[in-house]
C-alpha cells in the first residue's frame, strides 16, 4: 500500500515539473518574411536581407505580379550568374518558400531583371 501512495506523489511530482517546464520555455515559431516588405518582389531589392536575422525554418513570402516577374531558387553560383537552368522556378505571384540551414539563393529570371537587383541572398542560422 505505501507503494501506491509514493507512485501517486512521484506521477504528481513528474506533472508539476512538466507544467514548470511549459511555463518556462517558449515555442519555437518560425517567422514569416514578406521579401521586399510593402514593395515586394521587386527592382533593387537585393539589399532587403542586410540588418535582419533568418533562421532554419523561417519563411520567406515573396509577392509580386506573376505576369512581370518570377522566383528561382538557385544556388550561388547561379545567384552570381543570374542564370541557373537547374533552379526551381515558381511563377504564381504568391510563394512562400521555407529556408533551410546555411546560405538560400533567389533570382526573378526574367530578362535583365536578376541583374538590376530582382535577388537575394539570405543566411539563416
Amino acid at each position: 500500500m505505501a507503494q501506491g501512495i509514493v507512485s501517486a506523489k512521484g506521477v504528481l511530482l513528474l506533472g508539476v515539473g512538466i507544467l514548470c517546464l511549459l511555463t518556462i520555455t517558449k515555442p519555437a515559431y518560425a517567422t514569416v518574411f514578406t521579401v521586399g516588405d510593402a514593395k515586394g518582389w521587386t527592382f533593387n531589392v537585393k539589399d532587403w536581407p542586410e540588418g535582419k536575422s533568418f533562421k532554419a525554418g523561417d519563411v520567406l513570402a515573396f509577392n509580386y505580379d506573376k505576369e512581370r516577374h518570377n522566383v528561382v531558387v538557385v544556388s550561388k553560383e547561379g545567384y552570381d550568374k543570374c542564370y541557373d537552368p537547374t533552379g526551381k522556378v515558381s511563377q504564381t505571384g504568391n510563394e512562400k518558400i521555407t529556408l533551410a540551414s546555411g546560405p538560400n539563393y533567389f533570382i526573378c529570371s526574367f530578362p535583365a531583371h536578376c541583374t538590376n537587383g530582382v535577388k537575394i541572398a539570405v543566411n539563416a542560422s
